[in-house]
């Protein structure tokens, strides 16, 4: 069994943080995964941490089964951080958590994780995912916007882009992206009402134009920055997002 102070370090190493902070985010993650999962599977994996570790998972109360951007919102609660930052100590507590127990402990585990889950999990389907700041970082040099410029286009483009597309492949996105870029397209599905809403690419540019407060021209050199970004961020799933898009589409598309 790994011991305390390497289950903390190793945290602290791929998190690039101090011991201090990798405890606090060892505990936040460890506390929210046992109000995810089942008090049996809970207790399991309890079992195979050590003693300093396990009352933080063991839970009483049944398994909430909620989705990953509320797993991140509780840690970043509990940490009191940001998203970004929770995400990131999430995966590395992940990491950890992959050393200390068996295979077979992590595959059911993993089994009552949705496959939003996938990115943070150290072993499991392989999910390679860019990080906001690289992906925002990549919007606002094609684009020529600042940091906060970048963001306020990159929601107004995936908000408008899962409101035109079908919610399932929104889904899709959001299994490749960092839950820090989630919520724009929560909200896109949403209004949307889980199906795909027409619009044809001048009334696409016009919701972004008008969601991010800039000029239409301004919009569609935004959009297109966007759109090349998530190409190169989501791979093959960008593929199936364009099949739902008709040819006029092109004058915002990278290919």
């Amino acid at each position: 069994m790994v011991d305390y102070e390497t289950f903390i370090r190793t945290v602290a190493a791929d998190a690039d943080i101090g011991f201090g902070e990798a405890e606090r985010a060892a505990r936040a993650m460890l506390e929210t995964l046992g109000e995810r999962i089942a008090r049996g599977e809970a207790r399991d994996l309890a079992a195979q941490l050590p003693a300093e570790l396990s009352p933080w998972i063991a839970t009483t109360t049944a398994a909430e089964g909620f989705d990953v951007d509320e797993f991140i919102r509780r840690i970043a609660e509990r940490e009191e951080v940001d998203a970004v930052t929770a995400e990131r100590h999430a995966r590395a507590v992940f990491t950890a958590l992959s050393r200390a127990i068996d295979r077979r402990e992590h595959d059911q585990m993993a089994a009552e994780l949705s496959k939003g889950y996938w990115p943070l999990l150290a072993q499991g389907p392989h999910v390679d995912v860019v990080s906001a700041d690289a992906f925002l970082q990549h919007v606002a040099e094609r684009a020529g916007l600042d940091a906060d410029a970048a963001r306020a286009a990159s929601d107004a483009v995936l908000e408008t882009l899962a409101e035109r597309i079908a919610a399932g492949e929104a889904e899709d996105l959001r299994t490749r992206l960092p839950a820090a870029l989630h919520e724009p397209l929560r909200r896109g599905s949403a209004r949307g009402g889980g199906k795909a809403t027409k619009m044809g690419v001048d009334e696409f540019v016009r919701r972004v134009a008008e969601r991010e407060g800039v000029e239409i021209e301004q919009a569609q050199g935004h959009a297109r920055a966007v759109l090349r970004t998530l190409r190169d961020a989501v791979g093959s799933e960008f593929v199936d997002v364009t099949v739902q898009l008709p040819h006029e589409y092109e004058s915002v598309l990278a290919h």
